[in-house]
């Protein structure tokens, strides 16, 4: 019933890695072409643990934005825009709080481990309690179908599932919502009305999933039909109430399989990172001082790969062949650790030169990213307004 449409967010909490470009940008790149896609700036989410770091965040908005671009996201692709810039976020945060039971909020599986992870921080705030509501309404605003997650993440997925099945419960049997869908049906045509009405009466009498996925592939086909007779035929053909907010489906996505120098998940907590637009001299320095297997104190010592952290750089950035170069040479000694991390250290500059290039055009005029969010913020506005004049209207704050 909705269109195939692919939401993701990232918060502005300091500079981009490669592990960001690995766990999440290649894939952003990816889906661009397959995918009606919005991105965006969660710089609300960032205020939920970097409260007190306002700076930080508003230092980190527009260098990371040059960073997607210079990865390739593309905004003649996608829509780019600035969480905070769409106020509907959080009109529809509020009201989707307004029906969203606290324990619901409570189980949310993040909520303790973060608070476990982030022990320096004081997150015994209304706002943290909350971020899984905001994060729903920012998938919800949108009617977002698809969200790229990790297998941590599926649980806030189907919490907004359970938040769109709710409010859709709620508030989508109208008082005179058969009347309306009748006279919604009538708007297919005689033929079509007629066919309609029978895989209805099929699926609801005999429970033929065929019947119900012809129902909504000529739902989804007819030309004459506004939104809401749309999202009441759906909903009459299932027999349920209007459809007014997605259920988004999870779209999972692999880890970044890329480790930092330590071997370590890649973090600037861990000072053990490479920036995404790092300099080259600075790239090689950090490369060439990664610590190897410890067995290789000298030269002449062999050593392991699979207890060398430069091998899993190799996982990410070498062929086969020279992986086996690397296994031979490292286990025979035939090479040093500096010949074994040289290759890396090409690749990672190889990789990183066209981004480089991608974005000096911003660096040297920042007017052209201001431009490219601004047109980002009022695609995605048009959107949530849409959206927001049904959600007001039956919960009847419609009134003038």
């Amino acid at each position: 019933m909705f269109p195939e449409r692919v939401l993701s967010g990232m918060r502005p909490t300091g500079s981009l890695h490669l592990g960001h470009y690995h766990g999440v940008l290649k894939n952003w790149v990816k889906l661009q072409h397959e995918y009606d896609c919005l991105f965006f700036v969660a710089d609300w989410h960032a205020l939920t643990t970097h409260y007190d770091e306002p700076q930080v965040i508003a230092d980190s908005v527009w260098e990371m934005l040059i960073d997607w671009l210079a990865a390739g996201v593309d905004p003649a692709q996608a829509t780019l825009f600035i969480q905070s810039h769409i106020p509907e976020h959080a009109e529809l945060h509020l009201l989707l709080s307004m029906v969203t039971p606290l324990g619901w909020l409570e189980r949310v599986p993040t909520y303790k481990d973060q608070q476990e992870k982030l022990s320096d921080r004081d997150l015994s705030t209304y706002g943290f309690l909350g971020y899984p509501l905001l994060q729903s309404a920012d998938i919800l605003i949108y009617r977002a179908t698809r969200v790229p997650v990790g297998e941590d993440q599926v649980p806030h997925i189907e919490f907004t599932r359970e938040i769109a099945r709710r409010f859709n419960h709620l508030y989508g049997r109208e008082v005179d919502f058969e009347e309306k869908a009748l006279k919604a049906v009538k708007k297919l045509g005689a033929k079509k009305a007629r066919l309609y009405l029978e895989l209805r009466t099929r699926y609801q009498e005999q429970g033929d999933a065929e019947a119900l996925a012809a129902g909504r592939a000529l739902l989804e086909e007819a030309q004459n039909l506004s939104l809401g007779d749309r999202e009441r035929l759906f909903g009459y053909l299932e027999g349920g109430g209007k459809m007014i907010l997605s259920e988004p489906e999870a779209l999972l996505t692999e880890a970044s399989r890329l480790p930092g120098l330590d071997g370590q998940k890649m973090s600037k907590s861990y000072n053990n990172t490479i920036g995404l637009r790092e300099a080259p001299d600075s790239i090689a320095k950090k490369i060439r001082t990664m610590p190897t297997d410890p067995a290789r104190v000298r030269r002449q010592d062999p050593g392991n790969p699979a207890r060398c952290p430069v091998w899993q750089f190799h996982l990410v950035y070498s062929d086969d062949a020279r992986r086996k170069w690397v296994q031979e040479g490292c286990t025979t000694a035939g090479i040093g650790c500096l010949e074994c991390k040289q290759p890396v250290i090409d690749a990672i500059l190889a990789e990183q030169k066209p981004m480089l290039e991608r974005a000096r055009p911003y660096q040297e005029d920042p007017t052209l990213l201001r431009s490219i969010i601004a047109d980002g913020c009022e695609k995605a506005r048009k959107l949530a307004q849409e959206t927001m004049r049904e959600v007001r209207e039956v919960m009847g704050l419609d009134y003038v």
